[in-house]
């Protein structure tokens, strides 16, 4: 007699079902980003990200006092300037606002990982990413000031500098930089993989960074290449990042598995603000749970191959890990 090969007597209980889980999702795994503004007294909600806020430094405490008490102990910050110039000035400056910001959470929560978005995007009056020539980006002029602005922000306290705008060399640049400046234990998290997405809209409208002209096609990366972010990954790598990225995380799990069975590296996932607008919406609606639908998606991201996964969505899946 053939016997029947039975795969729900590994299903037919919750506490069996987690004793054969294979892909475990950790509040230790999140990283909350967190975006700073000057003045005093703020904390506005973003139209555009539903339940994120914009933070002057006086209104940092109580936030970060509420991530230590979930469990979150990595956030990633981005910073909103007063003043924008051609040059982007404001992102290398001594007393910026996300210099300050650094300084001022380390007072804070000594221990908690600071990360810093490394761009100038932000901070240019034209919003690509770099230093413009004739309207055309000039690359290595702009990873001069992309390694000066890591610089920046190792010198304020920053544990890890995560350069964002995708320039040949950057890395190189930054690690150069870095080490020369006896900063050579600042580790470095690569936006190896970024595409030149459209899920990127609300972050573009809340961030204030959306390109005056043309697009950033030129430098991000081409939506239906996998082979090419392989090949940007091992450059990285070689010119001393430590850690490897892939933005956006949803529709690019193809990538971020393919990374991570090529590189003995950790993995960054960026749950980016089109994925998680795109969920509250649903969500609004009563069309889908958001709970169940969060926490699959994060465990769907950790199951591709991220160990970790930058998400708006951090402090909500936190509760959700501890039962609430």
């Amino acid at each position: 007699m053939d016997l029947v090969k039975r795969g729900r007597r590994l299903r037919r209980s919750p506490g069996i079902r987690k004793l054969v889980r294979e892909t475990v999702l950790n509040v230790e795994d999140l990283i909350y980003p967190i975006f700073v503004m000057e003045g005093t007294g703020v904390k506005k909600e973003m139209t555009s990200l539903q339940g994120q806020y914009y933070y002057s430094l006086d209104t940092l405490e109580e936030e970060i006092r509420e991530l230590e008490s979930l469990g979150i102990n990595s956030i990633i910050l981005f910073g909103l300037p007063d003043e924008k110039d051609e040059a982007g000035s404001e992102a290398y400056s001594e007393n910026g606002i996300v210099q300050r910001a650094i300084r001022k959470i380390k007072e804070i929560s000594p221990e908690l990982v600071v990360i810093t978005d490394v761009c100038l995007c932000q901070y240019t009056s034209h919003g690509h990413c770099g230093v413009l020539h004739n309207h055309y980006i000039d690359n290595d002029k702009s990873a001069e000031l992309i390694a000066k602005t890591a610089l920046s922000h190792a010198k304020a306290g920053a544990d890890i500098v995560a350069p964002s705008d995708m320039m040949d060399g950057r890395i190189k640049a930054i690690r150069t930089l870095l080490d020369k400046e006896g900063y050579e234990d600042i580790a470095i998290m690569s936006y190896s993989v970024k595409y030149a997405s459209a899920f990127y809209g609300p972050f573009r409208d809340v961030a204030h960074s959306a390109p005056s002209f043309g697009d950033r096609k030129t430098y991000q990366m081409d939506s239906g290449n996998a082979l090419e972010a392989l090949r940007e990954a091992e450059q990285d790598i070689e010119e001393g990042a430590d850690f490897l990225m892939v933005k956006p995380a949803m529709a690019y799990q193809d990538v971020i598995y393919r990374l991570k069975e090529n590189f003995p590296y950790p993995l960054a996932a960026y749950n980016v603000s089109g994925e998680y607008c795109m969920i509250k919406a649903a969500a609004s609606q009563n069309l889908i749970d958001e709970k169940a639908v969060v926490m699959e998606m994060l465990l769907g991201l950790k199951r591709s191959g991220a160990d970790i996964i930058i998400t708006y969505f951090a402090k909500d899946a936190a509760r959700y890990l501890r039962g609430e």
